[in-house]
């Protein structure tokens, strides 16, 4: 037996003494329960109990002759069916746990008013923050977010998670911005206003419902990522914000990108 065929058989699910006496049966022919399990090196019963779990996949069939029951293997393109149908079922088992999934979240325990803290490493951090962002906004219904950022971090998001801004107004997500430092370009369902034009540390600060996340850089120049998941941190963090960007309006201080 060659190894692509027993990687093969073993992708589909099947253990080795499956395999071993799926491929004594195609090799055999019809044959009795005694034969099969002498071809495949298996004792004679637990070869009768793989012999039926493989006709229950379709793979072995059985007949009579006189007083003798024999065992043969079906043609090897109902391997293909059984991927087909297993198919189908994991597709079924798909659309259950997607219908369960707000039952589900109903269900999540959370920690009630201490906050939570997580923390994240790497260029993973960046896509683990930006997509919480979505998710969070499209799950909650609060579909508008705060965001601090700056200039000397900005391009590392993009070049993480490029199809962020896309995805964020896919969902509808709208987003304020205080922007430190130069640059910066309308994208869609978001506006912009300026703290400073003078270029400032490699940090960029989210607000969004119920969070506060922080995406920077360290002296090595690794991304490093932190979710507070706490109400009071996020009221305070949002009237901070709207405060600045109201004063910000008064003064004049609005530039479009």
């Amino acid at each position: 037996m060659s190894d692509m065929i027993e990687s093969t058989l073993k992708t589909l699910g099947l253990s080795d003494k499956e395999i071993a006496v799926y491929l004594a049966s195609l090799k055999l022919g019809p044959a009795p329960v005694r034969r099969v399990a002498e071809a495949a090196g298996i004792n004679r019963g637990t070869t009768y109990d793989i012999l039926k779990s493989l006709m229950d996949q379709g793979l072995v069939s059985y007949y009579h002759e006189a007083t003798r029951q024999y065992f043969a293997a079906e043609d090897p393109s109902n391997l293909v069916d059984l991927v087909e149908k297993r198919r189908d079922d994991l597709s079924k088992v798909k659309d259950e746990v997607s219908k369960a999934i707000p039952e589900l979240r109903s269900m999540y325990k959370r920690t009630g008013d201490k906050p939570v803290v997580k923390y994240f490493q790497g260029s993973a951090a960046i896509k683990t923050i930006l997509k919480d962002v979505i998710e969070t906004c499209a799950i909650s219904g609060v579909k508008e977010y705060y965001a601090y950022s700056s200039s000397a971090i900005k391009n590392r998001l993009y070049d993480v998670y490029s199809s962020f801004s896309k995805d964020r107004i896919k969902a509808g997500i709208k987003v304020k911005v205080l922007s430190i430092g130069p640059g910066g370009e309308e994208r869609g369902l978001d506006e912009r206003r300026w703290l400073t034009m003078d270029e400032g540390a490699p940090t960029y600060i989210l607000i969004y419902h119920q969070k506060v996340a922080t995406i920077s850089i360290d002296a090595d120049g690794k991304p490093l990522g932190v979710i507070i998941e706490d109400s009071g941190a996020y009221q305070t963090n949002k009237v901070i914000f709207e405060s600045t960007w109201n004063l910000l309006a008064k003064r004049g201080g609005v530039e479009n990108s």
